[in-house]
């Protein structure tokens, strides 16, 4: 019997094999995790926080929608401009609280390259540009954590 000392012997499903629903869901999960490191206990999360880190843009969480199973944020930088701060990328996630999972639903502010293979049915389609939002996802809030965001466990007034 082998016992598993360490979870980098573990197979990653959504770096074997990408751009499958099972990677997908993988993907979901790594979000929620990362996202964990970020705002601590994603269930208590109300309102918006912000995370100032001197030498990058201002982060800002604010939670959008709330139920016993689900909450729906919105994750933005706020880029200084002359006009104002834009939102660029700004995001909206939805967090599954009993199945620990984050999906990247929308994003604004970002231009994307167009798809360099060609389009194959609805749900394929479907199924690319959620993995395209959700590994932008998952990579920016790596980013974030690297640079020393984090939120507090208080919203702004």
């Amino acid at each position: 019997m082998s016992v598993l000392l360490a979870d980098t012997h573990t197979v990653v499903s959504w770096r074997a094999r990408p751009r499958s629903f099972v990677a997908l869901m993988g993907l979901y999960e790594s979000n929620f995790i990362r996202l964990g490191w970020l705002a601590g206990n994603l269930g208590a999360l109300a309102g918006r926080y912000a995370s100032v880190v001197r030498g990058d843009c201002d982060l800002v969480l604010t939670v959008t929608e709330r139920s016993p199973y689900t909450s729906t944020l919105n994750l933005t930088y706020l880029l200084p401009d002359a006009r104002g701060a834009v939102r660029c990328p700004d995001m909206r996630v939805r967090i599954y609280h009993d199945a620990h999972l984050a999906e990247a639903q929308q994003c604004g502010g970002v231009h994307t390259q167009p798809a360099r293979r060609p389009r194959g049915s609805h749900a394929e389609r479907e199924l690319d540009q959620r993995w395209v939002r959700n590994m932008m996802l998952n990579k920016w809030l790596e980013y974030c954590v690297e640079r020393g965001h984090r939120f507090s466990s208080r919203p702004e007034p």
